[in-house]
């Protein structure tokens, strides 16, 4: 198994007031390896709390949390930082420095498996400039190699950011919204990549999304959640539109891609 969690707590430090809230309450959720599941829910709704805290970001307060078949917050911190190697944490911003230049912010993917100095070594002179131009491809970017990330549009940050992904060594990609500044032909692209790279290394991919259309269409399992509970867990076939309606229930969801107008991608390419 990739991932067991139970009747899980987690309580989230909120930047607005002194106090917390619990962002999960009484999760159950078990992951096979290779498994591909769609998150979806409101905004709001514990779906990026629940990646982190997959990824051993966030702490459980209470019930089970497994990863790998190990408790992670029962290793030592060097165990842990090992087991965190084998996963990949792709937020919905990336977290790329803006005067770095894209070959550098893509070969970050295999710091964990680089010694202090490579690391050092590959910011002065990126170490294996092809594998990134690689990953830069699959994404139609592969222009942008020697580009500096400042000078991307926000959409091509979020694709740099999956290329990064691909040249990790991760056995799951826990990946939140990453297709929220595409445009649709855009976001078909990068959702194929994404799900052929995990099938190809039979890696674990769990993907918040807020397009239910895409969801339903490309992933086997969808769970839904709601003011931090998951209100259901089931295969793609046996999700109806009541279902839907529920999750929902009372947000100003239309079903379509979520419009970023001032970070879209309006870039036409071909389907692969």
């Amino acid at each position: 198994m990739s991932f067991v969690l139970r009747c899980t707590s987690v309580r989230y430090a909120s930047t607005e007031h002194s106090d917390s809230f619990h962002a999960l309450n009484d999760v159950s959720l078990t992951i096979a390896q290779g498994e591909q599941i769609a998150l979806i829910g409101p905004s709001g709704a514990g779906k990026t709390t629940l990646l982190h805290t997959m990824a051993c970001a966030h702490r459980t307060e209470s019930g089970e949390l497994s990863v790998f078949g190990v408790e992670p917050w029962a290793l030592s911190h060097a165990e842990r930082h090992a087991l965190r190697a084998r996963l990949f944490l792709a937020p919905q911003t990336p977290p790329l420095p803006p005067r770095q230049r894209v070959v550098t912010a893509v070969l970050a993917g295999c710091l964990p498996q680089w010694s202090f100095w490579q690391a050092i070594a590959s910011l002065v002179r990126p170490s294996d400039p092809d594998t990134a131009y690689d990953a830069l491809a699959r994404f139609n970017l592969q222009d942008k190699l020697y580009a500096r990330v400042d000078r991307l549009s926000g959409g091509e940050r979020q694709r740099c950011g999956m290329a990064r992904l691909l040249v990790s060594k991760a056995d799951a990609f826990l990946v939140d919204e990453p297709l929220s500044a595409l445009d649709p032909t855009l976001a078909l692209q990068t959702l194929a990549t994404l799900q052929q790279e995990a099938t190809s290394r039979n890696a674990t991919l769990v993907c918040s999304l807020h397009q239910v259309e895409l969801a339903l269409s490309h992933f086997p399992r969808i769970v839904g959640l709601r003011e931090g509970r998951i209100v259901f867990d089931a295969p793609r076939a046996a999700v109806t539109e009541a279902m839907i309606a529920e999750l929902y229930r009372n947000e100003k969801h239309t079903g379509q891609d979520d419009p970023v107008a001032t970070q879209a991608d309006t870039h036409i390419t071909p389907q692969f």
